[in-house]
């Protein structure tokens, strides 16, 4: 399955983020690293990676 980010707020409710897939979990992290404050920017806070429905890790706060 493909590896992706799902995105909340600081209150953990769901905010919609750019709708990107990865092919692996190396590729997702690069990603987060280049764009993580373009995201808080649009106050995303928080995210948790997911391969297709299930969670791989997080939630991983985007806060300095």
């Amino acid at each position: 399955m493909a590896l992706r980010w799902h995105y909340q707020d600081d209150d953990g409710v769901d905010v919609t983020g750019p709708d990107v897939t990865f092919d692996d979990q190396a590729a997702a992290e690069d990603w987060l690293s280049a764009t993580w404050t373009d995201l808080a920017e649009i106050d995303i806070t928080q995210v948790t990676l997911l391969d297709g429905d299930h969670p791989v890790y997080g939630p991983m706060s985007l806060k300095p």
